[in-house]
């Protein structure tokens, strides 16, 4: 049998590394040939009760660890982190197709949250409040929530667990991650590497499993105190659904967008068109806040879709750290099933297809980069999210009629404005419905709130009130004795 890239992976629960109780070994396939690239162990019902149990007794230590020791710790995982740069950011290209270009950003991910969120649990103060009496003391103090539980989508390995990983070590708590099956090897080394430094036992668990023994018992486990998750917004439903079933819970979800980009008449074409290219071919599309619906005045559609269209047919696609392509294969072979089945409703909806519009002929889940343009706005199919590189374009005529259209969703994640005037900008600014509204650009970074409205989600992640999620807070009153 031929060797694997990355061989096996065990999981991490109790500070040790360990083979599934049950045996079961799960492969992980390498997007770009199809072949097995790792096996991990696939743990059972008895593996999951065993890492909850040893989540709160790490979170029993953890959380009284003096805060100077438990930024030794976060430091020390941070910088052996750095030191496996190269080894992570290959295994997160053969587990999910990522170009080598686009894995420094999930590493970068990592150890910025590490670093950050060491450095912004140190701001945090009880805070004094006010007695109109004059007859107590008070104070509203933070502390440690508890074991956390923490699912995590396939499309940024490392990212998206920085993204939990970081507040809730810096805030005390205890966290199990759970790994997409698509994407968890780089998850998994990640245990390697708390192992090859005795992490203090409990406090982070790494594994994955069947839904009926891991997913399920995680949820319906009286031991979290959060239940946080990046992924659909029907998996959120079926996790907060589960979860209730036995205990109140506190909920931080990151879930589906829907997100339009908005492309004004007086818009910078040249910006627009660059910066609507870059997101659609992004990590192949697979980012929740890529656009999905793009709303191009009439005045501009046909220049806006042939520049797109001519990005679009010089975009390289391929795999591997020497070739460079600029966007890899999507991350499994059901992907390529709803991105296909997506562009056939959209023709059949009235859109016309001006370039791409299928999978890759031969080996390795590659979808063509893709434009459909529409006559007319009221379609059916710009209510899904397509979770990869696929532009559908859309004629508005004012700013009125196109914000009903933005809106007209039940996602509110991202959404995208350009426009030369300020006016214009702050109209959008006040009236989409959308947890994140960038104008004239795009920036993300791990100090910057990150989260949605509606079905897009509950919370926040990045910044310091990411924090508040895996903190408990409590108000102290104190008598005063009086003269």
């Amino acid at each position: 049998m031929e060797q694997l890239k990355f061989g096996h992976k065990k999981l991490y629960i109790d500070g040790a590394l360990v083979e599934a109780s049950n045996h079961k070994t799960f492969e992980v396939i390498c997007p770009a040939d199809e072949k097995p690239t790792a096996t991990i162990a696939w743990a059972s019902a008895e593996d999951t009760e065993r890492a909850l149990k040893s989540a709160q007794k790490g979170f029993e230590t953890w959380s009284v660890l003096p805060l100077e020791e438990r930024l030794k710790w976060i430091d020390k995982l941070r910088n052996k982190i750095i030191e496996n740069s190269d080894l992570l950011r290959e295994s997160i290209m053969y587990e999910m197709g990522k170009t080598w270009e686009g894995s420094e950003e999930d590493l970068t991910s990592i150890t910025n949250s590490l670093q950050y969120y060491s450095e912004e649990i140190k701001k945090r103060k009880d805070i004094p409040l006010e007695d109109k009496e004059g007859t107590h003391k008070h104070h509203f103090v933070s502390q440690p929530l508890g074991v956390a539980v923490a699912f995590l989508a396939y499309n940024f390995p490392l990212l998206n667990l920085g993204f939990k990983l970081g507040p809730a070590l810096a805030a005390g708590s205890s966290i199990i991650l759970k790994p997409s099956e698509f994407s968890p090897l780089s998850a998994y080394i990640i245990g390697e590497l708390c192992a090859e430094i005795n992490f203090p036992k409990g406090v982070i668990t790494v594994l994955c499993g069947d839904l009926k023994d891991v997913g399920i018992p995680l949820c319906e486990s009286k031991t979290p105190r959060l239940i946080t998750m990046i992924g659909s917004t029907e998996t959120a439903q079926k996790l907060i659904a589960q979860s209730a079933k036995t205990s109140i819970k506190r909920y931080s979800m990151e879930c589906g967008g829907n997100a339009p980009f908005i492309v004004c008449e007086d818009a910078d074409l040249e910006l627009a068109v660059n910066i609507g290219t870059a997101l659609k071919v992004g990590n192949s599309g697979q980012i929740c806040v890529a656009p999905n619906r793009f709303f191009v005045h009439e005045s501009l559609i046909e220049e806006f879709t042939a520049g797109m269209v001519a990005k679009f047919k010089t975009t390289k696609l391929g795999f591997g750290r020497e070739n460079k392509p600029d966007m890899g294969p999507l991350t499994n072979k059901q992907s390529v099933t709803k991105v296909q089945g997506i562009v056939e409703k959209a023709i059949e909806q009235g859109g016309q297809l001006l370039y791409g519009g299928k999978a890759v002929d031969g080996t390795g889940y590659y979808f063509e980069p893709t434009v459909v343009v529409f006559d007319k706005n009221d379609v059916e199919i710009l209510q899904h999210e397509i979770f990869g590189p696929v532009a559908l374009i859309v004629p508005f005529k004012t700013k009125e009629e196109v914000i009903d259209l933005a809106n007209n969703t039940d996602a509110g994640l991202a959404s995208y404005v350009f426009s030369k005037n300020d006016d214009t900008l702050e109209f959008f600014a006040n009236r989409l419905e959308f947890g994140e509204v960038q104008l004239n650009g795009v920036k993300y970074d791990i100090y910057l709130p990150h989260g949605g409205v509606k079905n897009s989600g509950i919370g926040v992640d990045c910044s310091t009130y990411a924090l508040d999620d895996y903190l408990a807070k409590k108000r102290v009153t104190k008598a005063l004795q009086l003269q």
